[in-house]
């Protein structure tokens, strides 16, 4: 083999064009998990490597006042301190690089934000009990520091989830030695999303995970050109990465699954060219251990 020296100065740059563009939109896959007691574990999910976010679901109680209260499905009971378990879970799975938040919302709860210091409220409580801060009582999930909050908003108002994005980065920010908080958001494709348009629009948010699915207008099924409309409104917004949200299976949404050939032959290609291209987001985890959605398509994203 010859030497990288030898080559002609042209090749080289040639070379290393090639490298950039197959590695600057390559794109990884998030997967909520939490939601069915009947998924994978917490580390198994992330042992599998095929993921490099997992999002926990979900602190479907919080704001108004009301007790913040996390729920994960089978998996464990936050009453009675059996969640605290995983934090080896949580630390694991960051020892591989994968990046654990803790998604607040959903579609069902009991949820909103009905002032400024209510946000601020709800931020310290995130912080304290999920994040770098202290908390005198047990924390939910027991000692391990999350990488950051994902707004799953889908009831409870639009104002306000704007100062609550700002408090969580503020305390990342304000604690010396502490990791900066990350911040995900889960709108739907009609943009704006009704909910968390003005917490995106602060420009504080690294990813994007838009769900294009329960949504006929502008998911991929709506036809090529409504979707990359679609696509290109969410490219728009002052956010860091956006992914295309899809479910892992027929049955994990109403409408808006594709199948993972059609995706990697068909969709992917139009978007990967991106600059924000992130990849790909799954609901759920439950959903793709009974697809190998993931695992189909990891090799294209």
């Amino acid at each position: 083999m010859a030497s990288l020296t030898r080559l002609p100065v042209q090749l080289i740059a040639t070379l290393v064009l090639a490298l950039l563009i197959a590695t600057c939109h390559a794109g990884s896959i998030a997967v909520y998990w939490g939601q069915n007691g009947g998924e994978a574990s917490l580390s198994e999910t992330c042992a599998s490597g095929n993921y490099k976010f997992v999002i926990l679901a979900f602190v479907f109680k919080f704001g108004k006042g009301q007790t913040p209260q996390l729920d994960l499905s089978g998996h464990c009971d936050p009453s009675s301190g059996t969640c605290t378990g995983l934090s080896k879970d949580i630390r694991s799975c960051q020892r591989r690089g994968i990046k654990v938040l803790l998604s607040i919302g959903g579609g069902v709860g009991s949820y909103g934000l009905t002032s400024e210091g209510d946000a601020r409220q709800v931020a310290a409580y995130l912080w304290n009990n999920y994040l770098g801060g202290t908390s005198s009582s047990r924390r939910p999930l027991g000692d391990a520091v999350l990488d950051g909050i994902d707004f799953d908003i889908e009831q409870g108002g639009a104002k306000f989830w704007d100062s609550l994005a700002r408090d969580l980065k503020n305390m990342g920010k304000g604690k010396k030695g502490g990791k900066a908080v990350l911040l995900s958001a889960a709108p739907q494709c009609p943009f704006p999303d009704e909910w968390d348009g003005g917490a995106i629009n602060t420009g504080l948010f690294d990813f994007v995970w838009v769900q294009f699915y329960n949504n006929k207008p502008c998911q991929i099924s709506a036809g090529r050109g409504a979707f990359l409309a679609a696509w290109k409104r969410w490219e728009s917004v002052p956010a860091g990465k956006i992914f295309l949200g899809l479910p892992a299976s027929k049955d994990a949404a109403g409408t808006g699954f594709v199948p993972a050939g059609q995706l990697t032959s068909q969709v992917l290609p139009l978007i990967k060219s991106s600059p924000k291209y992130g990849g790909v987001m799954l609901w759920s985890k439950f959903y793709d251990d009974q697809t190998g959605y993931s695992s189909a398509i990891k090799s294209h994203v």
